[in-house]
Order: structure tokens, then C-alpha cells, then sequence
């Protein structure tokens, strides 16, 4: 991470509990981390098709109006009986209001519709697309993600978003009963976040300079 110039890093998201969880993971890395919203630099509308779109779209938008490296992420939930929905929009399935209680909501009615009341048609997949942007316009991508099952009711109180319904393999409590470090772990967020540090450790290209 000491590549990236300077020592200030702008976290490209209004949404605290992502600035949160990015503070964390960067915080053995001695930036001063400031997010968007601490900055007051707008939001840029998300007109992306994809993950990768929309999460450069972010990060550009705050290195170009910061004039300082920025960190975004794109990240969402796709659920495979749900043909990857909600995906790139998993957010807009909370509504103006940000509740995500009606999003997972939304969800599982949908599965329901589906007839997905096993877990094997309940599969689901969080992916993070984290993308880095210099002022001068030269960006860089990484790809993370955690595969697991969706439950119901909701169970747990941290983190934020989906969490609640999502029981990543291998454990048998949701992102919503995980303590955050342990999160921190596993989660897509890690996994794209852990690319990113090799590459930049080991000059390994796990993701694309353009």
C-alpha cells in the first residue's frame, strides 16, 4: 500500500458502514483514510451495467474532484435461483430509504415465488469489485467473492445490508451473527481487498492498471 501516492486515501462511499469496514482493513497501513461524505464530494449516479462499471465510476469521481487517490467498491448480492438479482442493483431493493429489512424481504418473496425453500436452491454469491483512481485518471480493478446460502428470518445484528440472511460455506451463522473481525476474514470485501495487497506486495497482476 505504500505505492499509492500520498498519504491521504478517499474511501468513495457516503454508506458508513462500508467506510467502516474499509477503515478496518486499511488501518495496519498507517493512511489517513477520509471517506467521500467526510469530504462533501457528491454522488455520482451508478449508470454502470456491471460491477466493474459502477465501482470505477465512484472511485474516478472522487479522485477527479478530491484530486487524491480514492478507493470505491461496487458489491452486491446475487442470488443464482434469481438469475444474479439483485445484483448491481442490491441496493436500489432497499428502497429511497436505505431498509435493508424490506430489501431482504423482497428477496425472499421472491424466492418463495420461486418455490426455493431448500438450501441447495437457495445459493448466493456477495461480489466486490474494488477499483483504485490516481488524478490522472489511471485506475486499477480487483475482483472479490464469498459464496454461501440465503436463511430466513434474518439473524444477527452486525454489519449491515444483507448480512442477516447470508451464511457464507463452511460456517453455520450469517454475516449478521459474525463478529466483524471475523467478517473482516472471509467476506468478498476481504477477498478483493487481499488482491489488491498482493498485487501491490508481490507486483503480482491479480488486477488491471488502465
Amino acid at each position: 500500500m505504500n505505492i499509492l501516492p500520498g498519504s491521504k486515501l478517499v474511501v468513495a462511499s457516503h454508506n458508513a458502514g462500508k467506510v467502516r469496514e474499509f477503515a478496518d482493513l486499511l488501518r495496519p497501513f498507517g493512511l489517513d483514510v477520509v471517506s467521500a461524505a467526510e469530504l462533501g464530494l457528491p454522488e455520482p449516479d451508478e449508470t454502470g451495467t456491471t460491477f466493474v462499471e459502477n465501482s470505477l465510476i465512484k472511485s474516478r469521481s472522487s479522485a477527479q474532484a478530491s484530486g487524491l487517490v480514492a478507493l470505491a467498491d461496487d458489491s452486491g448480492l446475487a442470488v443464482e435461483a434469481l438469475d444474479g438479482e439483485p445484483g448491481i442493483f442490491s441496493a436500489r431493493w432497499a428502497g429511497r430509504d436505505k431498509d435493508f429489512n424490506l430489501a431482504m424481504e423482497k428477496v425472499e418473496a421472491a424466492l418463495q415465488a420461486h418455490g426455493a425453500t431448500e438450501a441447495k436452491d437457495r445459493r448466493a454469491a456477495f461480489i466486490c469489485v474494488l477499483s483504485l483512481a490516481w488524478p490522472d485518471g489511471q485506475t486499477q480493478v480487483f475482483e472479490g467473492k464469498v459464496e454461501g446460502t440465503l436463511v430466513w428470518p434474518p439473524r444477527g445484528a452486525h454489519g449491515f445490508g444483507y448480512d442477516p440472511v447470508f451464511q457464507a460455506d463452511g460456517h453455520n451463522i450469517t454475516f449478521g451473527e459474525m463478529d466483524p473481525q471475523e467478517k473482516h476474514a472471509i467476506s468478498h470485501r476481504a477477498d478483493a481487498f487481499n488482491k489488491m495487497l498482493k498485487h501491490f506486495t508481490t507486483g503480482n497482476d491479480d488486477g488491471g492498471r488502465q
